[in-house]
């Protein structure tokens, strides 16, 4: 890749160029990787701790109408198993647990632990260790980097934030939906000019312009800013992964449900649920059958609902694996009860398994790394069991 770029020469080269290319966003993310093999992986980070007791409602516990006299009014419609069941906003994501494309787990967190902080969860949930080490990155570049022959464009990261799990020494591709290089033949020939003075700039602009037209054709613009963001970001993750393109990374914000919950949750749902289906869909039958998607969230929220019809951060949380490779139509983890002896600190879900040790399975079954590098160099300290079998 070219070298990184000041930020006084992005704004000395802009002013160049006029305003058109400089309000132009061309360094705003997302995510993407290229590696051997068929396999594709989606990792959808939920920005502010989704209510895994919400989603993945435990109706069997005699104790969740006793925390949740609120919340849990009504059945969920989708009866999973005869303990679980799943929030009505995710209805449309049944078909996919009949057809055994879907399967969840429960009862999941990091090693955090105590602050509830949503910077401090997200960077642990990101990076993959035991404490915030920004200078080891994340843990799905870590990952990139046991894989040989991967390339800038095998992983993806989408989005208008740093995707901060695929942050490392592996080169990836970044794109933002809403970044709009839609400029003129003459001004798109006249920022070539200048910027060919300058190899990496001329270099970096390239890949801007390319990112954004999605075809890998400089010279076609793509149109902006219609339809939603998450549709938008998985269209074109799919377009990708049709491609030479094998993982991909972005977030969803939305699940900070400390007031209206019923309303929150319904509309991060979804989000969620059409970033999924527009991924079906548009990955068709042929590569959907070899992708993964799995959802995390940096904790989950306090097992009692509050006075504002919402809850507050908690700890243990659910993952979500959808996807034509995930053995499906299972709730798996081990439930811990909702009584208030049983719980973390008698307030949240008690964890009973290590989010990275849930991840740790999909990578080894979707990229191929060794037990050994998962354990000691992408998840320190985690120690992997028997193979759950999570995917086919």
């Amino acid at each position: 890749m070219a070298d990184k770029l000041t930020r006084r020469q992005v704004l000395n080269r802009s002013m160049a160029l006029g305003c058109s290319v400089a309000a132009s966003p061309l360094w705003t993310p997302v995510s993407l990787a290229q590696t051997p093999g068929e396999n594709r992986l989606v990792v959808i980070i939920l920005r502010g701790g989704m209510d895994a007791i919400d989603v993945i409602r435990p109706f069997g516990d005699p104790n969740y109408r006793l925390a949740r006299p609120t919340l849990s009014a009504g059945a969920p419609r989708a009866d999973l198993d005869g303990f679980f069941g799943l929030h009505p906003a995710f209805d449309d994501l049944m078909p996919l647990w009949n057809k055994g494309e879907l399967a969840f787990v429960h009862a999941v967190a990091t090693p955090y632990r105590n602050k509830r902080s949503h910077f401090d969860g997200q960077d642990l949930l990101e990076g993959g260790l035991l404490a915030h080490d920004a200078a080891r990155g994340g843990w799905l570049n870590r990952a990139l980097q046991m894989v040989p022959g991967a390339q800038m464009r095998t992983g993806f990261g989408l989005g208008q934030g740093v995707q901060r799990v695929l942050v490392g020494a592996a080169p990836v591709a970044h794109w933002a939906p809403d970044a709009d290089l839609s400029l003129a033949p003459q001004t798109l020939e006249r920022a070539r000019r200048v910027m060919s003075e300058d190899p990496a700039f001329a270099a970096a602009f390239t890949q801007a312009v390319t990112l954004s037209t999605g075809n890998g054709d400089p010279n076609r613009m793509p149109e902006q800013g219609k339809g939603q963001a998450h549709v938008n970001i998985a269209r074109y993750a799919a377009e990708q992964m049709r491609g030479d393109t094998r993982v991909v990374a972005f977030s969803l914000n939305g699940w900070d449900t400390h007031r209206d919950q019923p309303l929150g949750l319904a509309r991060a749902a979804a989000q969620l649920t059409q970033a999924i289906l527009t991924l079906r869909q548009e990955l068709g039958p042929h590569v959907w059958d070899k992708t993964t998607i799995v959802t995390m969230s940096e904790f989950g929220r306090t097992v009692a609902e509050n006075g504002s019809k919402g809850t507050d951060h908690g700890t243990g949380g659910a993952m979500i694996l959808a996807g034509g490779a995930v053995r499906g139509r299972r709730v798996l983890g081990t439930w811990p009860g909702l009584a208030e002896a049983q719980l973390f600190q008698r307030r949240d879900l008690l964890p009973t398994a290590d989010v990275r040790e849930t991840t740790a399975w999909v990578l080894r079954s979707t990229l191929g790394i060794n037990t050994s590098d998962l354990e000691r160099s992408i998840f320190p300290g985690v120690q992997l069991g028997s193979d759950p079998g999570l995917l086919l």
